[in-house]
């Protein structure tokens, strides 16, 4: 499910991209990706989770993990309004399909990316978590950062607080 950089020869990231605003920036993850669309709602906090895990919604009868991408992604927080959404993705997590939800800002549209139009991320050095992207869209003037929401999700422990949270339902009904 992980997605191949241009540079690692992925002519398939050519496709469908449901694209989405952080702030000014534009975002495109994989059609293949998303599950669903969901306005944003109540979200229960889980102890001791990291700062960008915001917590866990009900979702179609299982219990999932809410990732903040302004908080991953190191951005500002704001607050929510009626744009803001959750957008329900299906990631590769050690070696198993998880699901979970994204707070975004703003969905936009889906575009149908051609491969003339992806370009290889950009090197910035160290600092910058470039395995994050798997490529940079081009549409006439305006460019999507294309997102490999598996590397995106993958560190953030997803996985274990949302079967911690299944527990907590379990138990308590």
């Amino acid at each position: 499910m992980s997605n191949t950089t241009l540079a690692e020869g992925g002519n398939h990231l050519a496709g469908k991209y449901l694209t989405f605003a952080l702030g000014s920036e534009e975002y495109g993850l994989e059609i293949l990706n998303v599950r669903e669309i969901v306005g944003y709602q109540k979200i229960t906090k889980v102890p001791k989770t990291s700062r960008e895990i915001k917590g866990v919604i009900s979702f179609r009868g299982h219990v999932i993990p809410i990732v903040d991408l302004r908080e991953r992604f190191g951005m500002e927080e704001k607050a929510v309004d009626d744009q803001t959404c959750i957008i329900v993705v299906e990631h590769e997590h050690d070696r198993r399909i998880t699901t979970t939800g994204v707070i975004v800002d703003q969905v936009s549209e889906v575009l149908d990316i051609q491969i003339e139009q992806i370009e290889p991320p950009p090197q910035f050095g160290g600092a910058a978590r470039v395995d994050f992207i798997c490529g940079i869209g081009k549409m006439g003037g305006n460019v999507k950062i294309l997102l490999d929401i598996d590397n995106v999700l993958s560190s953030a422990n997803t996985t274990q607080w949302a079967e911690a949270a299944e527990e907590v339902v379990q138990i308590t009904g």
